[in-house]
């Protein structure tokens, strides 16, 4: 009981700095080390050729939006649950922690087994060429299967950070990300298993992560109990999970069908094409879930300092938050800029191809990722609040609303450098919305101070 009460009393009174480095640097450790184990993917298979590398990047995307699904209950659900600890409803709280993750563990199984009876056609679809599909379908048999964990594992992280849990989210992410980095090389080389090593390594990775956090919950160390009988599928339920958890989901979709369509549009090029773009993608990732990570760290403040009208909390905790990450954000921005060629050539036999275009690529992804911090600060402010239509135009902007259209038409126009450019022009057109959308809110924060009683 006192370990649940030093949780809900980080959330409510620790200062600003010392609350969100205990909440976010777990989960940004833990989501940084989640992306070097896929970069790690990346580099092992890279050794073993253009199509294979293009493989695990077409089978990229089908992965996230499986992924989507775990946040889709589990993200819509950490909002409500802050919220609801905020007010102090301990109750209603664990009824949407338990409806969370059986919700989620119902939609990833129907997903993922439409996905594999309709394999060969989906990668296809998500740009797969003649020579990289039958590498495709022998990793993404496995892989896809495996996202079942992947499902348990995004619901419970982030139930877990929203009852201020972010070092045990910590633990489950590195714990998987680790064993993945072990088990890759001694899958795919020493036991020359090749792109199916990738997978198994994958999937057994998965499977650690699942265990730490079923022990999490069997010791009782969670503030919630996962009882079935807590769930509760009611409108109000439902509609408080998904009206956040949509959002989120539809970002996860927007990401995916994004790196689809720069697949299809490199497919005109060459499988090299294919296989530097994927560099790029799992490269920038490493940026963005860390900051995404340590912004996860940042949402049950917000959530919480909102449900409890804690106003002047909460904007200290979102200037701080604007201010670190953006810190980040250029630093690395700048890091991968500067060394991009030397950074794209460990992912490749020597293809000069791929390392001309996908550091070129790199190199303005880098300087457009200086604005990541401010807009995903306000992209996840918005749905920690409740206020899933704004969080939901905002979210869709980078990988959707601003890039879709730039990645079809851009492509026409210029060409090759038409696909290299197009996520930093989207970039750009998302940081201007999301300071007229920063402007909005701040605005609203200052009648509702206005109208409080004194």
């Amino acid at each position: 009981m006192k370990t649940h009460h030093n949780k809900t009393e980080l959330l409510r009174s620790a200062p600003i700095p010392q609350a969100l480095l205990a909440m976010g640097l777990p989960t940004m450790a833990g989501m940084m080390v989640n992306a070097f184990y896929n970069l790690a993917d990346a580099y092992f298979v890279g050794g073993l050729g253009e199509r294979q590398m293009g493989a695990i990047s077409v089978v990229y995307p089908l992965g996230q939006v499986i992924i989507g699904l775990g946040l889709l209950f589990g993200n819509g659900a950490a909002s409500y649950i802050s919220r609801l600890l905020g007010a102090e409803n301990r109750e209603k709280a664990e009824q949407a922690a338990s409806t969370a993750l059986y919700g989620s563990l119902c939609a990833g199984a129907g997903f993922i087994l439409l996905s594999i009876c309709f394999l060969k056609p989906v990668l296809l679809l998500l740009g797969a060429t003649e020579s990289i599909l039958p590498f495709a379908l022998t990793y993404a048999r496995i892989y896809i299967a495996s996202c079942m964990f992947s499902v348990f594992n995004v619901t419970m992280n982030n139930i877990a950070a929203s009852e201020g849990a972010a070092a045990r989210a910590m633990w489950a992410l590195m714990a998987g990300a680790g064993l993945n980095i072990i088990l890759d090389p001694i899958f795919i080389y020493a036991l020359g298993f090749s792109v199916t090593g990738a997978a198994m390594a994958t999937a057994l990775a998965q499977m650690v992560s699942t265990g730490i956090y079923l022990d999490f919950i069997l010791r009782k160390k969670s503030l919630f109990l996962f009882r079935p009988q807590n769930c509760r599928f009611s409108q109000e339920m439902l509609a408080e999970i998904l009206k956040i958890g949509v959002p989120t989901l539809v970002f996860q979709i927007l990401t995916s069908l994004s790196i689809s369509l720069i697949n299809t549009q490199a497919k005109v090029y060459s499988d090299s094409v294919i296989a530097g773009m994927g560099v790029v993608t799992r490269l920038m990732a490493i940026g963005s879930l860390s900051v995404f990570g340590f912004i996860k760290g940042f949402q049950p403040i917000a959530g919480y300092c909102f449900g409890a009208r804690n106003h002047t909390r909460l904007k200290a905790a979102i200037k701080t938050s604007i201010v670190w990450s953006t810190i980040f954000c250029v630093l690395l921005g700048l890091a991968l800029s500067l060394f991009s060629e030397a950074i794209v050539s460990q992912f490749t036999q020597g293809d000069p191809l791929m390392i001309q275009m996908s550091a070129a690529s790199l190199r303005v992804n880098g300087l457009s990722f200086m604005f990541f911090g401010f807009y995903t600060v306000y992209s996840c402010l918005l749905l920690a609040l409740g206020k899933g239509a704004a969080g939901l135009l905002l979210g869709a902007c980078r990988q959707g609303l601003c890039l879709i259209p730039v990645i079809l038409l851009l492509p026409k126009l210029w060409g090759l450098p038409g696909i290299l450019y197009a996520q930093p022009l989207a970039d750009a057109a998302s940081f201007i919305i999301a300071l007229f959308m920063a402007a909005r809110l701040h605005r609203e924060l200052r009648d509702l101070d206005t109208a409080m009683p004194l």
